[in-house]
This record gives structure tokens, C-alpha cells and sequence, in this order.
């Protein structure tokens, strides 16, 4: 299976949840800092990574694990993307994540001025502490992530 999760950015959420999702932060205690920062393309993506599907691992099922940045394109953008998975005989084997319903305004405004301002001594402070503030959030999308994953191989 393929999972994507898809956020404004790509840079915070959703490459959160990703890391969640694939272990490589607990889900038992909110991350510190530096495990935050150590995360692949945590609060490191540019204006060229928008659109781009990124590998970040393979979980224990071996379903592979996406992160990607979409701007405002919402929810339409899980649709175009099952819609391809449709068109390709794949649908079922796709899961879009939108992470955004998980974002807060520290990590929207820390976000915006760290990786669009470029002011990221300003906006990143304000980022991390919006995404520790939020990890509750993302770990539970994730679980319900997973339940959707375990339902989908039930089916099939």
C-alpha cells in the first residue's frame, strides 16, 4: 500500500505524521527539538518541492510512505490522486492523508515565516513549539490512518 500524507508545505505535518507513522518518533511523548529537526525535510522544503511526492520509509507492513506539500489545494488534491490510482488500476492501493485539520496557528505562522519569509530564527521557535502542541493531533490521525491501512487489506 502507499500512503501519502499531504500538507500546505510538506515541511511540517505532514512529514510529522510520516515520522510517526514510520517510527522514527515515538508516539508515547511528544518530540523534543531536536528530534523534531532531525526529521527528513522537517522545515527544510523550497518553492521547487511543492508537488512532489517524497519517499520518507517503508512501515512494518512494507507499505511505502510519502510526505508532500500541495499548497491550497486542500482535499482536491487526495482526489486527483485517487483519481490517478484509479485510472492506473491502483485505487485501492493508495491512501492520501490530508494533515491540515491538524495544524495550528503557531505552526501556520512559524511556518510562514520560516520557510516562505525565510526568517527561520524568527518563525522556527514558534514552529516547533506549535508542532509539540499539535503531536497529540497527528498521532491520533495516524492511528486512524493505520485502522483505515489494516480495513483496506481486509477488503481486498
Amino acid at each position: 500500500m502507499i500512503i501519502i500524507y499531504h500538507c500546505y508545505g510538506g515541511s511540517h505535518s505532514s512529514v510529522t505524521a510520516a515520522a510517526i507513522h514510520l517510527g522514527l518518533i515515538g508516539k508515547d511523548k511528544p518530540p523534543t527539538n531536536e528530534e523534531l529537526m532531525a526529521i527528513p525535510y522537517f522545515d527544510n522544503t523550497t518553492d521547487n518541492d511543492f508537488g512532489s511526492i517524497r519517499f520518507i520509509g517503508f512501515d512494518e507492513y512494507n507499505n511505502s510512505v510519502f510526505v508532500m506539500g500541495k499548497k491550497s489545494q486542500a482535499d482536491r488534491f487526495s482526489h486527483v490522486l485517487m483519481g490517478i490510482g484509479e485510472l492506473l488500476g491502483k485505487k485501492e492501493e493508495i491512501l492520501a492523508v490530508n494533515t491540515m485539520g491538524r495544524v495550528n496557528w503557531s505552526m501556520k505562522l512559524g511556518g510562514f515565516t520560516s520557510r516562505r519569509v525565510g526568517l527561520a530564527f524568527l518563525g522556527r521557535p514558534l514552529l516547533l513549539k506549535g508542532t509539540t502542541k499539535a503531536f497529540w493531533d497527528l498521532v491520533s490521525l495516524v492511528e486512524m490512518t493505520r485502522l483505515k491501512i489494516l480495513n483496506k487489506v481486509k477488503t481486498q
